[in-house]
């Protein structure tokens, strides 16, 4: 007689197969995707994945020549 939540194969106990509803990511993952970005950032860069502002040019008051 097998317990609940097991069956047996070939004169062996194994566990039911379960869904797996979300994969969960492990800390090696998440440390490789952080150390992509910071990596991405100091050989090409923050800047150049944003676009470009036009830089537009400031009015500025000269002083009189003392008149």
């Amino acid at each position: 007689m097998t317990p609940e939540g097991y069956h047996r194969v070939r004169g062996h106990i194994r566990r039911n197969p379960t869904r797996r509803s979300a994969k969960k990511m492990s800390p090696w993952l998440i440390a490789g995707i952080a150390a992509v970005v910071v990596l991405w950032g100091q050989f090409f860069g923050f800047e150049a994945a944003a676009p470009a502002q036009p830089a537009t040019p400031g009015v500025t008051a000269t002083p009189s020549a003392g008149r």
